[in-house]
Formats: C-alpha cells, structure tokens, sequence
C-alpha cells in the first residue's frame, strides 16, 4: 500500500504519501490507519517520523486522532483549509480542472474584496509601495513569464495593506496553487500582465482609499484573466 523511503525519519514524505491517498479518495473518511508501528515498518522509517507526519496530518484536517483509538481519515472538505490547495490542483502532476476553476473563480472574488479593504486601510508608505509594484509592470523587456511573478508582487502589496491575517494566508494558498503553472499559464495571461496602466489605475484607486472605485478597477483589471483562463479551462474539461 504504502512505498519505503529512501531517506530516514522524514515525516514531510510520509505526510505527502497518505495525504495523496486521502485526497484521491483511497482513504477514504472513516477508514483507520494502521498503527504507528506498521506504518514505520512500511514506510521504513522511524515512529517518531511517523508520529510527526500524523500530527501534520491532523493539522489539515485530514485525520482525527482519538486518544488510545485509532487514528481515521476525515473528511477533508469539511475540515482542511485553503492550504491543501497545491495538491489538489496538481494531484498526479496534470491539472485537476475542477479544481482550477474554483481557483480561478477565488481569485477574482478574493483580489476585488482584498482590494476593497486594502483601500479602507492602505498607508502612505503601503501606497508608495503598491505605486513602485504597478510601475514594476512597465518594464519593456519582461516577458509574460517575468510580468506574472510581478503582477503577484503587486497583489502581495495589495495584501499587506489590507492588513488581514485571513486574506494573507488565502492568498498565500492561492499563490502556491498558481505558480506552477506559471509557465503553461503564460499566454492565457498575457492580456492581463501586459496592461500596465490597469495596475496604475488600481493603486492609485487604493491610495485615494476610494473603495467604490477601487472595487470597479479591481474587478476590470482580474476579468481579463479570469475570462481567459475559464474558457480554456472549460474547453479542457468539454474535451475530457
């Protein structure tokens, strides 16, 4: 069931073998892992790699572990959080496209409600920042590849004057899950990056704690991207 680690007493492996199983659904809510010493043994690792890997595994949401009972796998669409996100979009190393459009559909609503706030919240140094963010995406000799990381720089500012912890690690999800398309993603997004003076038009929205305008610009700039990459993702999915 399970496939021995080369390296030892690496939990990190461990938890990436039985979340993937929990996630594909071979385990499924309320199966019982083995115990502690069968998972040592099959993995071929320590119990206290094991014991980690568990305790990281209870973490996400992904098992229950019951005091002197075994411990059994959870549900983790009702229990995990945004974080479990990466691997869920790229479960086998090719694009779960459900997931990708639920990804997509979160990061329009979350960038225009982030921008909302930010705007309420935004200080002048914070300002000065999401200026030099927006004048990043001028640079005549960024490629698509180059302008997305730097559109992500820019929404990392948006973030930090929103000043919210929750948004924060949302978006960090988010943006784990998106990166390694980044590549792939390149000339879906093109019309997105290359507009250079919608980001201007955004920060200085923000700046001006104008939240109506800011929501609008915030909305408009997201839409090219969010448009391009639905109908590409929906063709995937009509072609499955």
């Amino acid at each position: 069931m399970f496939e021995a680690i080369a390296r030892t007493s690496t939990s990190a492996a461990v938890f990436d073998q039985i979340s993937a199983r929990v996630l594909s659904g071979e385990l499924a809510p309320g199966d019982d892992l083995p115990s502690e010493r069968r998972l040592a043994e099959a993995f071929g690792v320590s119990r206290p790699a094991i014991r980690e890997a568990i305790q990281k595994l209870s973490q996400a949401g992904l098992v229950e572990v019951r005091q002197g009972d075994a411990t059994s796998v959870r549900d983790y669409r009702a229990h995990a959080g945004p974080e479990l996100l990466p691997q869920l979009l790229l479960p086998q190393g090719e694009p779960d496209v459900a997931v990708a459009l639920s990804v997509v559909e979160a990061r329009q609503i979350v960038g225009v409600k982030v921008a909302e706030l930010a705007a309420q919240r935004v200080t002048a140094d914070q300002a000065a920042r999401l200026h030099n963010a927006a004048a990043a995406m001028e640079s005549p000799n960024a490629d698509t590849i180059d302008l997305q990381f730097r559109a992500l720089g820019f929404w990392d500012a948006v973030v930090d004057s929103a000043d919210s912890i929750a948004f924060r690690l949302i978006f960090n999800s988010l943006r784990s899950a998106y990166e390694p398309m980044i590549t792939v993603l390149a000339p879906v997004m093109e019309a997105e990056v290359s507009n250079a003076d919608a980001y201007h038009n955004l920060a200085t929205a923000i700046a001006a704690n104008d939240h109506q305008l800011t929501s609008t610009r915030a909305e408009a700039l997201l839409s090219a991207g969010t448009l391009a990459l639905s109908s590409v993702l929906n063709s995937i999915k009509d072609a499955r």
